[in-house]
């Protein structure tokens, strides 16, 4: 038998994360129709995973979610999701990369997809992971400068990194002489 040179195996799994990305881009627009809901397992370890420290020591290799009643600030990025739930009665924000899915039930009409995590062709930016790594420093000195209270983050964290599409254009900087653009920060956060 020949070695398969295309990676079809990559190549179907990505177009899966791309039908989860659709599905969760619709429920984000119009909410959840009927009695659909969805429990969502991924990887914590994976690159990009942003959640916080409280809940990396609880969910040290792998944490499902479930989006039905209670979430909220559902963001689709291009190559994450974030969404806001309660854990304990605490809120706390969570950036997923779809590379770090491992899978994706609607037990409402018993539609699954399982994922080998960081099997994929498509590169996370590495904006996106400098930008996680930043706010997770910046989460650990704030929570060690501060009581036992966890910290929430704004929705920031996929916006930050243009990973969601905005309506807005971004408020762009000339960075010196080295004729690139810095893109602020502040022109895709949230308005509130």
């Amino acid at each position: 038998m020949s070695e398969d040179l295309l990676r079809y195996d990559i190549l179907i799994q990505d177009a899966l994360r791309g039908a989860v990305k659709k599905i969760l881009a619709e429920v984000g627009r119009t909410g959840l129709p009927g009695d659909h809901h969805f429990y969502i397992a991924f990887d914590t370890n994976a690159p990009g995973v942003r959640i916080s420290q409280r809940l990396k020591e609880r969910y040290p290799q792998e944490m499902t979610i479930v989006l039905q009643h209670q979430f909220w600030d559902l963001a689709i990025g291009e190559h994450a999701f974030e969404v806001g739930l309660s854990f304990g009665g605490v809120p706390e924000k969570l950036l997923v990369p779809y590379s770090a899915i491992k899978g994706f039930f609607d037990p409402s009409v018993q539609f699954a997809l399982e994922f080998d995590p960081g099997k994929t062709a498509e590169e996370l930016p590495e904006e996106l992971l400098e930008a996680v790594e930043e706010l997770a420093k910046a989460e650990k000195e704030q929570t060690d400068g501060e009581s036992d209270a966890p910290a929430v983050t704004g929705g920031a964290e996929v916006a930050a990194v243009d990973a969601v599409e905005s309506e807005k254009p971004a408020e762009k900087t000339t960075a010196g002489d080295s004729g690139g653009e810095v893109v602020s920060l502040d022109a895709f956060r949230k308005k509130t």
